[in-house]
């Protein structure tokens, strides 16, 4: 009996991870754990909670070597394949490098040579993303958040993965909340972009608190295409009441230049940014007046035309120059840029509001505005001998 049970307890004991595997983010599988894990070593979990509580109870074979017999002959196949494509890669690469080599008189003029070396690069992507496709290692790294952005394959994946749906929520949220027309007139996103308050992922169209948004936010801002780009980071109030002409005006909230991104740095926290080559106008942090409806407040990301520079203290004269109404699509056709990115959250009048705007020097605090009552029309006495 105290066989069985020294038995028993081994047994059971084995199951368990040792002390140092408790915070491997491959392993880690209850809330606690995770929490702890990002507390102190600033790792997110890797893969789902399931497959990391399968894990701890499992042998660690690869998953390329995994011993059943219709996986492995599957592989093989898609192995084959993948050399099929490798050969095409090769073969179109010769060709790029020969219609390079080619003199553009004969090709055409440059006009023909540049489209057609235009298509034979894109033909170039589309064989390196169908050599990879189908590879069970691929998808498993995609999805276990390992994926190296500076792939065509996981850029296409995760941009794919980013149009079943997120995409989609926020193409719904733009237009419930009318950001086409009032502030842009068209627009098809092509980047991901992501807003954090500390921890808080704010989800297109979420209420922050005014409290919460005095500080500029943090952006992820994630492209599909490969390179780096200078692009431009402005947030607009397009909802500022004008009691003058009893309508809306446009704010510019904030609006920053020559911001540096590419698929594998999509990290831009703004209260980083530097003061005199990035920063046109610093942060205002988002307020809505007492009485006054809820504020879109709008994140536009604007890629700059040619990867060139923009010079911030011309950009600082023109804002000045237009005082506190700044009409977005202008700058646009000014400069020839071209909106990739979008984001968008509310905020309205709450109890931390006033405390705010008095620790920005806004003023407005104590005034409360209402709606001004419809006139009603002369009164007109009908005539009572038509009732007779």
């Amino acid at each position: 009996m105290r066989a069985e049970a020294s038995i028993e307890n081994q047994s059971s004991t084995s199951n368990i991870p040792p002390p140092g595997r408790l915070l491997d983010p491959n392993l880690v599988a209850t809330p606690r754990l995770e929490r702890r894990l990002l507390r102190e070593t600033k790792q997110q979990p890797i893969g789902s909670r399931r497959r990391r509580a399968a894990l701890q109870s499992t042998s660690n074979i690869p998953f390329e070597q995994l011993p059943y017999q219709c996986f492995q002959e599957a592989r093989n196949l898609l192995l084959a394949d993948r050399q099929e494509k490798l050969k095409q890669i090769e073969e179109e690469r010769r060709r790029i490098a020969k219609v390079q080599a080619t003199p553009a008189e004969q090709c055409g003029g440059d006009y023909v040579k540049k489209g057609r070396l235009v298509r034979m690069q894109k033909y170039l992507e589309e064989l390196k993303i169908l050599a990879d496709i189908n590879d069970p290692v691929i998808k498993k790294r995609f999805e276990d958040g390992e994926g190296d952005m500076n792939r065509p394959i996981y850029r296409y994946l995760a941009d794919r993965q980013w149009r079943q749906q997120r995409r989609r929520i926020l193409m719904q949220r733009i237009n419930q909340m009318h950001i086409v027309p009032d502030v842009v007139s068209y627009l098809d996103p092509t980047a991901e972009v992501k807003m954090f308050y500390r921890r808080r992922n704010i989800q297109p169209g979420d209420f922050v608190e005014s409290q919460n948004s005095e500080t500029p936010p943090r952006l992820h801002i994630q492209v599909f295409d490969k390179g780096e780009r200078f692009v431009s980071i402005v947030v607009v109030d397009p909802d500022v009441p004008n009691v003058v002409t009893d309508s809306f005006d446009s704010r510019c909230h904030y609006f920053a230049v020559n911001v540096l991104i590419s698929p594998t740095s999509p990290s831009v926290p703004l209260a980083g940014l530097s003061d005199d080559a990035q920063t046109i106008r610093p942060w205002l942090p988002p307020h809505a007046q007492k009485g006054s409806p809820y504020h879109r407040l709008v994140v536009v990301i604007l890629e700059q035309t040619g990867g060139q520079r923009l010079d911030p203290q011309d950009l600082k004269r023109t804002l000045d120059g237009q005082g506190a109404h700044f009409n977005i699509r202008s700058y646009m056709d000014r400069t020839h840029s071209k909106l990739t990115g979008i984001h968008l959250f509310r905020t309205k009048w709450d109890d931390g509001t006033a405390g705010v705007m008095q620790r920005a020097g806004i003023e407005g605090a104590d005034i409360e505005l209402k709606r001004r009552k419809p006139e009603k029309l002369p009164y007109k006495k009908k005539n009572p001998e038509r009732y007779r």
